[in-house]
C-alpha cells in the first residue's frame, strides 16, 4: 500500500471509531433512560400556602423581536406566582422598533402590580450572555428563570420549578421544551423528533445517572448564587449556557432536570434561519470543549461521568467524522477492489451497522414516549428517522465548518435565530423584516455533494459492491434536500 492510501484508511477507521463510540454512549443513555426512568420523581404538586416562596427574577433577554415580543411578555405578566416577589427585566438591545412594542406593552400592564423593568445597556458586548450578566447585577431575586424570546411558559411554571430547589447545592432546574409550531412543516417534523430524543432520552438519561447536563439556555431556572459562584455569564464561547453549565458543575453544583415540566417554544422555519441555529450550537459546543474539555480530564469524577462528559463536549465533532467519513466511502470502494488483502479490515464498516442499531434504539425510545404504542411509534418512526438522520448528513458539511472555526479559536458575532410567530401552517415568514435570505458559499458545496453520492450510487452497481448504497443515497437525499431547502427559503415572497 503507498502512503496517500494507508492516511486514507487510517483517517476513515478513526472517524468510523469516533462514531461508533458516540453511538455506544447514546445507547448507554438509552439503557439509563429504561432502567431508571420510573425513578425519576415526577414534578409534584404545587405547595400549599405554608410554603415560603422565594424571590425571584425572570430575564427575558430580547433582540429585534417585534413578532414574539408581547406574546412572550403576556405570558410572562401571566405567571401564577407572588407579584411582591417577582422582578421581570426585559433586556432589550434591539434596534428597531420592538423597543417601542415593549413600552406599549408595559402600559398595557401598568397598575397591575407587576414589576416590569425595561433595561438597555449603552452597547450590546457579550452579546446574550452580556445582556444575562449586566441584568444580574441589577437581579433581586435569589432565583433566575431564563426564557428566550419565542418561548410561552405556562402560568405554573415557577411554581413548578422552585420547589425543586429542595437542597442548597441544586443549581439549575431545567425543563423540556415544547414545539409550537412542529406541524407547520416537514422541516419543523424533523427538527422537533431530533429535540425530543435530546429532551427525553439524554437529558433524563444523563441526570438520572447522575452525569453532568446542560441548562439549555432557556426555559430554565439558576440559583443565583450559583451563577455567581461558577464565575457568571461569560461570552468568549457561543454557547454561554454550555459553558456556565459545565464550570457551575465542575464546581460541585447539582443539576436537575423535569421531564414533566414543558416550555412551548417556536422552531425555525426557514432554512436560513435553522442553519444559523445549528452554526451557534456547534461552534459553541467545540469552543466550549475546547475551553472545558482539559478540566473534564483532570477533574475528580467517576468514570462513567468523566465519559459522558467527554463525549457531551465532543458531540459536535460527529458531524466532521460523519462529513469524512462519507467523502472518503467511495474512494475506499475503489481501494477495497484494488487491495484485495485488506478485505478483513474493510469489515470496520460493519461498525456503521452497529451504530445505526444504537441510534435506532436511542429515537424509537423517544419517540415511544409521546405515542406509547409500539405500533403506532415503528410506524411514525421508521420514515421521519430515515428523513432525519438523511438531513442531519446533509447538514454535516455546514455544521463541519462551524466546528472546525470553534476548535480553530476563530471568533464570530452571536447571531440569533429569528422568530417568526409562525402559529399556522398558512403562516408566511418570507416578508418578514429578520427572514434570512443570503446563501452561503457552502450552499453550492452542498448540492456538488449531492451529485458526489450520487456517483457513489453508480460505483455501487458499477463494482457490485451494494453494501454503501443505503448509506450513499440517505447522503443524496440529506445534502440534496439542504440544497433544495437553502435555495428555496433564499427567495422572499
Amino acid at each position: 500500500m503507498t502512503i496517500p492510501q494507508l492516511l486514507l484508511v487510517a483517517v476513515y477507521g478513526l472517524c468510523l471509531a469516533f462514531i461508533f463510540c458516540y453511538s455506544l454512549v447514546q445507547l448507554h443513555l438509552t439503557y439509563l433512560y429504561w432502567t431508571r426512568r420510573k425513578t425519576i420523581p415526577a414534578p409534584g404538586a404545587i405547595p400549599d400556602e405554608s410554603y415560603t416562596w422565594p424571590a425571584v427574577t425572570v430575564q427575558l433577554p430580547l433582540y429585534n423581536e417585534r413578532y414574539v415580543v408581547e406574546r412572550l411578555i403576556d405570558a410572562v405578566a401571566a405567571l401564577d406566582y407572588p407579584r411582591h416577589l417577582l422582578q421581570i427585566q426585559l433586556l432589550d438591545d434591539s434596534t428597531d422598533d420592538t423597543s417601542e412594542l415593549i413600552r406599549q406593552k408595559m402600559a398595557q400592564h401598568a397598575g397591575s402590580g407587576l414589576q416590569l423593568e425595561h433595561v438597555r445597556r449603552p452597547d450590546r458586548s457579550g452579546y446574550k450572555a452580556g445582556a444575562l450578566q449586566y441584568g444580574l447585577q441589577q437581579a433581586t431575586g435569589d432565583f433566575i428563570a431564563i426564557f428566550d424570546a419565542d418561548f410561552v411558559p405556562q402560568p405554573d411554571f415557577l411554581k413548578r420549578t422552585i420547589p425543586a430547589f429542595d437542597h442548597g447545592q441544586v443549581g439549575v432546574v431545567q425543563t423540556r421544551w415544547g414545539h409550537l409550531n412542529q406541524d407547520y412543516s416537514l422541516l419543523t417534523r424533523l427538527q422537533a423528533f431530533g429535540l425530543d430524543a435530546h429532551f427525553t432520552v439524554e437529558q433524563v438519561g444523563r441526570n438520572s445517572g447522575g452525569h453532568f447536563i446542560n441548562f439549555n439556555g432557556t426555559a430554565g431556572v439558576w440559583r443565583k448564587s450559583c451563577i455567581v459562584d461558577a464565575g457568571g455569564w461569560q461570552s468568549d464561547t457561543l454557547t454561554e449556557d454550555l459553558d456556565l453549565s459545565y464550570r457551575a458543575q465542575l464546581r460541585g453544583w447539582h443539576f436537575r432536570y423535569l421531564q414533566g415540566v414543558e416550555a412551548p417554544a417556536e422552531l425555525p422555519a426557514a432554512m436560513g434561519a435553522l442553519k444559523s441555529q445549528q452554526y451557534r450550537w456547534t461552534k459553541g459546543a467545540a469552543e466550549t470543549a475546547r475551553k472545558h474539555l482539559g478540566k473534564v480530564l483532570l477533574a475528580p469524577m467517576p468514570f462513567t461521568t468523566r465519559l459522558h462528559a467527554i463525549f457531551h463536549l465532543l458531540n459536535s465533532s460527529i458531524f466532521v467524522c460523519v462529513l469524512l467519513t462519507a467523502l472518503l466511502s467511495i474512494p475506499m470502494l475503489y481501494l477495497k477492489h484494488s487491495v484485495p488483502a485488506l478485505e478483513l479490515l474493510f469489515a470496520l464498516g460493519s461498525l456503521l451497522i452497529v451504530s445505526l442499531l444504537a441510534l435506532l434504539a436511542f429515537y424509537w425510545t423517544s419517540l415511544y414516549q409521546q405515542t406509547g404504542s409500539v405500533w403506532h411509534t415503528t410506524r411514525r418512526f421508521i420514515p421521519e428517522f430515515f428523513l432525519f438522520l438523511s438531513m442531519s448528513m446533509g447538514m454535516s458539511l455546514h455544521n463541519t465548518v462551524a466546528v472546525l472555526e470553534g476548535y480553530l479559536g476563530r471568533k464570530t458575532p452571536f447571531i440569533r435565530t429569528p422568530k417568526h410567530n409562525l402559529q399556522h401552517r398558512h403562516d408566511s415568514w418570507r416578508q418578514h423584516a429578520y427572514a434570512i435570505t443570503s446563501l452561503h458559499p457552502v450552499t453550492l458545496l452542498e448540492g456538488l455533494l449531492a451529485i458526489y453520492f450520487g456517483y457513489g450510487i453508480l460505483v455501487a452497481f458499477r463494482l457490485q459492491d451494494y453494501g454503501l448504497l443505503p448509506f450513499h443515497a440517505m447522503l443524496m437525499l440529506g445534502f440534496g434536500a439542504v440544497f433544495v431547502y437553502s435555495l428555496n427559503h433564499s427567495r422572499r415572497a
